[in-house]
């Protein structure tokens, strides 16, 4: 009874605390000035100048780099010395989600393919918007006119139907994912479970990444090994882990499959793989009675990352409400966690002589949308621009935070006194309701005095069309 009084009166005393918060915690910060992105600024061009170059040259990138380099050419040939002589070049092709941003994926995919130097991927893995393509890149070129097709004329109705109302009185999403699973079944189709099948049983392999939801586990799923079994519910079960892999939490609902224990069924909650990783890796199949140390060398393999979407995000002004800016944590929190993932997949092909191969869209593509949002005409936009950089702009081999032109550096200051610095493309800043900030002119015009006596930047709204 004493134990149950305290955990009550405990209770009641949390209980007042809260209800007392409102009423002695009123204070909120007051500022006249505007903030960076309304007034057209990226808070990656306010530079410290003495903080942040003491800080790169303590970092020493450049020297990083180097090292990187020497040492790498130095394990990569201690690695060819154990390697089977003669073994074909191996590649992995690892797409990361992204939503509609998947177009940019599907035209550096398809733009390999006009380029001529498109090789017969040994593995390739997605999650997300990636599962969606990851069948389409492992078949061949001769898919690439469905994928252009699906990245380029789809459109939200054909992803999804909203139901704002159950998800608000506690369904499990606000849309329903139906018009994608018809898409997905439409395109897995017998013939090409029969080419997935045969592509496996040929040594490579298809895999795509979803998230348990109730154990937080990241799954990987053998969908080559799926489809050579060709059972009643095979089919059925590839076409759930590609839309499970796609499904949002929250926005979309869990896909729900059964899986046997022992011969006991659970059934399984299955969301976006983006929850647990932005991209992921697998190595080229060995079959077991080959694995030596030797065949199991994987120097000189080709991993090539996708990312459908920009290494930073560009910034955009905040609505000062609660849902907002949790939004916006969650969407940093996603784009430093793809960063990551990177770094963590280029310091594996360092360790294991693998040659890294990345591309992202452009810091520079202004029409970048809203990955939410299936427009045709966007999406359109961002899959010319992948065709675009497979013929012009070639692979990045470093990861990021290792460009400091572009200022990828973590951004060091002491004090409140900053200088302008251009760091990278200045693009509009998305404003509220459609609206975009133009980038203020730095060199004078456009600039108005503050309280203390300082520039501040003003950038004019514009119209998003």
């Amino acid at each position: 009874m004493l134990h149950r009084a305290r955990r009550v009166g405990m209770t009641a005393a949390l209980v007042c605390a809260m209800l007392a918060i409102p009423a002695g915690c009123r204070y909120r910060q007051t500022t006249h000035c505007p903030t960076p992105a309304a007034s057209g600024l990226n808070t990656r061009d306010l530079i410290d100048p003495v903080a942040q170059a003491d800080t790169e040259q303590l970092i020493g990138i450049d020297r990083f780099l180097q090292a990187i380099e020497t040492n790498g050419a130095r394990r990569r040939e201690e690695l060819l010395k154990d390697a089977p002589p003669g073994r074909p070049e191996r590649h992995v092709l690892c797409l990361s989600g992204g939503g509609s941003y998947g177009a940019y994926s599907a035209g550096v995919v398809c733009g390999w393919t006009e380029a001529g130097t498109r090789p017969c991927f040994d593995v390739v893995t997605g999650i997300s918007t990636g599962s969606l393509i990851a069948p389409f890149a492992f078949l061949g070129p001769a898919y690439d006119a469905q994928l252009k097709e699906f990245y380029t004329s789809v459109t939200n109705d054909d992803i999804f139907k909203k139901q704002m109302v159950r998800g608000l009185l506690g369904g499990e999403a606000f849309t329903d994912t139906a018009p994608l699973r018809k898409k997905v079944g439409e395109f897995m189709t017998p013939q090409v479970l029969a080419e997935i099948a045969a592509a496996h049983q040929a040594g490579r392999r298809l895999i795509i990444g979803t998230t348990e939801e109730e154990g937080s586990r990241f799954i990987h799923w053998n969908i080559g090994e799926i489809a050579c079994r060709n059972g009643p519910k095979d089919r059925d079960l590839i076409v759930d882990v590609m839309v499970a892999s796609a499904s949002i939490p929250g926005v979309f609902p869990p896909v729900k499959i059964d899986v046997y224990v022992d011969g006991k069924c659970y059934t399984e909650r299955h969301v976006d793989g983006g929850v647990s990783a932005g991209m992921f890796y697998h190595p080229p199949y060995v079959p077991p009675e080959q694995r030596t140390p030797q065949t199991m060398n994987p120097v000189g393999t080709n991993v090539y990352i996708v990312v459908a979407g920009k290494l930073f995000a560009d910034p955009g002004i905040v609505k000062p409400d609660a849902l907002n800016q949790a939004g916006r944590a969650v969407s940093s929190v996603l784009s430093a966690q793809s960063r990551g993932d990177i770094q963590r997949m280029w310091s594996y092909c360092q360790v294991f002589g693998m040659n890294f191969h990345m591309t992202a869209i452009p810091a520079g593509f202004a029409n970048i949308g809203d990955a939410a949002e299936f427009d045709p005409k966007v999406m359109s936009g961002l899959f010319e621009e992948g065709r675009r950089m497979h013929c012009s702009a070639g692979w990045r081999k470093i990861p990021p935070l290792t460009d400091l032109s572009q200022g990828e550096l973590p951004q060091m200051r002491s004090g409140r006194c900053l200088t302008f610095i251009p760091k990278g493309p200045q693009l509009p800043i998305n404003g509220p309701k459609g609206m975009k900030v133009s980038p203020p002119n730095m060199m004078g015009a456009g600039l108005v005095q503050n309280q203390t006596g300082g520039a501040i930047p003003i950038g004019p709204l514009l119209p998003t069309r």
